[in-house]
């Protein structure tokens, strides 16, 4: 199965301080991995291309899209939140980010390539229809499931949210959309500190404990997010994949490894064998330790890219 990996050099140029946890050595900390474990020439490589406004317009106020581009610096940092800032390089890294998401989604239906990885920045679960915060901009995988929905017609489609932080954002944009399921695993209480008490049919939210182990991991994903996502039979997957739940992370107190991403990767592989003709795009979320974000998106594409 050819897996795209779609990134942008301006995504490396988005930088918010030296002392800043999600920073461009991200990027290359993944990259390096896949060069050193020998995939990174069997992935199919896209430039990311700049999202359109109206493709923002599906999940983000126009009023939104209006003021961060107002405060795009054109020297030196601007706050959109306490986390968040941007530099001149910001805004079209946040467009990059956006566009890569839904270039995945393109290439996908139209069969280019079975499945694919996001490789950008800035990150997205975070940001709500009319707020930065938590170091994103633009929610780019609600950009690419809402470009699912819009463009290539599909009906159900289905966000599998494995960060160790609560998918916030992206509960905002789709809570009253009952084509788009989220399911978001996290700890609580925790940064956004929301999500345990949500209720609905297709908001799954799964909230776990600090030193939430593997084993643990696996058996409440199995029981609760597992039956939700086959009885919901999505059209598309998405992965928001962060990478920070890692026990190497100290961003987060989960106690997952490799083996554990792996996993998940391969139950969700399963489901889109089933109900969606095996269609999934991965968009990289969070991951701050770069040795175990680096491992961890190897062993992610690996299983994705089926080698």
């Amino acid at each position: 199965m050819n897996t795209a990996y779609i990134s942008h050099p301006e995504c490396l140029k988005h930088d918010m301080g030296h002392a800043h946890p999600e920073s461009p050595a991200r990027l290359r900390a993944i990259e390096d991995r896949l060069h050193a474990a020998h995939l990174y020439d069997y992935l199919v490589h896209y430039d990311a291309p700049l999202a359109h406004r109206s493709q923002l317009l599906r999940v983000h106020d126009a009023a939104y899209i209006d003021a961060v581009e107002a405060a795009s610096p054109h020297e030196g940092m601007v706050e959109l939140d306490p986390d968040t800032s941007m530099n001149s390089h910001s805004l079209a890294a946040a467009y990059r980010a956006a566009g890569g998401a839904v270039m995945a989604v393109d290439r996908v239906m139209r069969g280019e390539v079975g499945n694919a990885f996001v490789a950008c920045r800035p990150p997205g679960h975070h940001a709500t229809r009319n707020r930065a915060m938590g170091f994103c901009i633009f929610n780019n995988v609600a950009v690419a499931a809402a470009h699912a929905l819009a463009a290539h017609g599909l009906s159900r489609v289905a966000i599998v949210d494995f960060d160790v932080h609560h998918g916030n954002g992206t509960e905002n944009i789709f809570k009253d959309d009952a084509r788009m399921m989220l399911c978001s695993t996290f700890q609580h209480p925790f940064y956004p500190y929301c999500g345990a008490d949500s209720s609905s049919p297709h908001i799954v939210n799964v909230p776990l404990p600090a030193g939430t182990t593997g084993k643990r991991y696996r058996e409440v994903f199995a029981a609760e997010v597992m039956p939700r996502l086959e009885a919901f039979q999505p059209e598309m997957l998405f992965f928001s994949a962060g990478f920070d739940g890692h026990r190497d992370d100290d961003m987060g107190q989960f106690g997952l490894v490799e083996a554990d991403y792996v996993w998940i990767t391969e139950q969700v592989i399963g489901v889109a064998a089933r109900h969606a003709q095996g269609r999934i795009v991965s968009v990289l979320e969070g991951g701050y330790d770069l040795s175990s974000l680096g491992r961890s998106v190897a062993a992610h594409i690996k299983v994705l890219a089926e080698l």
